[in-house]
């Protein structure tokens, strides 16, 4: 078991796994079958968003986990998936969460999240989008009514946001008769998210952390985690990977912990963070480190969109 932390009377899974894979739905028979093995050493919270392409392995590897017997029934899983920004459209929630459901062959989500906040314009087809033609304000009021309704109707157990600022969730807390339970961001030891983590603490909102190793490989991420001098000597001086370090830090703070890995090993190893601890002469260093943000959002970043530069998307200098 992995812990858990308690929001609007469900327990989100400490530690969940990824399922973005990039080039996004390049590999679902892999994909699948890493998703079967996390199941079958423990893993019960489960990442997938419509544009990721993942949900049907990941309901593929659910159901043939439930009939090797590694689980007993779904009900077991924590399972999120993300509304992208092209049904970002009060009219059009519903419906993409109902084709999500019926990618991953389930009943209900355990949660439902905003991905970005931003919509692509009616009548663009397909994930892909031109940022300087396509991207148009997302309405937050009545997108979040949708999800809200989208909860109420027994389709999710909890709704949520993503890559939201403080502005942003202050916008959505002004109007909501549900608030949002998790908002989902980039964090490890290089992207802290301090001041975000307390406001969401204040407000009940419970932070669950992509890109805890830095996200190597994606077309945002970089190295700089991994190769970061600081964290290499805390993971030497404990005798644990640098991964363990990060995940462990994350974990620490009482934020969920997303990592994924299509490697059996770093699967299981990525979980081995539970029995120890860092010591206050760590966690001071790693408070001490430069902060750099990886992923800016640059997709959604246009002179003709609601988005001028990140600093528009992200409410503050990245």
């Amino acid at each position: 078991m992995t812990g858990s932390h308690d929001v609007a009377n469900t327990k989100i899974p400490m530690i969940g796994y990824g399922t973005a894979e990039y080039p996004l739905g390049s590999n679902p028979e892999i994909a699948r079958e890493s998703i079967l093995h996390a199941i079958k050493v423990g893993y019960r919270h489960f990442d997938t968003a419509a544009v990721y392409q993942s949900e049907k392995p990941l309901g593929e590897a659910i159901a043939e986990a439930i009939s090797r017997g590694f689980i007993k029934s779904r009900d077991e899983l924590f399972i999120t998936s993300k509304l992208w920004c092209k049904d970002g459209h009060h009219h059009l929630v519903l419906p993409a969460l109902q084709q999500t459901l019926k990618n991953l062959r389930i009943e209900f989500l355990d949660l439902y999240i905003i991905h970005f906040p931003v919509s692509i314009k009616l009548g663009t087809s397909g994930l892909a989008f031109d940022k300087d033609t396509d991207l148009v304000p997302m309405d937050l009021n009545s997108v979040w009514k949708a999800m809200e309704e989208c909860q109420i109707l027994g389709f999710t157990k909890l709704i949520g946001v993503s890559n939201f600022s403080i502005k942003k969730l202050q916008a959505i807390l002004s109007q909501a008769r549900i608030p949002p339970a998790v908002n989902q961001v980039e964090m490890n030891p290089l992207w802290q998210q301090k001041k975000l983590r307390e406001y969401c603490e204040e407000k009940g909102i419970h932070i669950v952390g992509y890109s805890p190793l830095g996200a190597k490989g994606t077309p945002w991420g970089s190295n700089k985690v991994m190769e970061c001098d600081v964290l290499k000597q805390i993971a030497q001086d404990k005798g644990k990977t640098l991964a363990q370090i990060c995940l462990r830090w994350v974990y620490e703070q009482g934020v969920s912990v997303l990592v994924k890995s299509f490697n059996k090993e770093r699967i299981q190893e990525n979980m081995d963070i539970l029995d120890w601890k860092l010591n206050s002469e760590d966690t001071q260093k790693i408070s001490e480190i430069p902060q750099h943000k990886g992923c800016l959002g640059v997709q959604f970043v246009s002179q003709n969109g609601p988005f001028k530069c990140p600093a528009d998307l992200w409410d503050e200098e990245v």
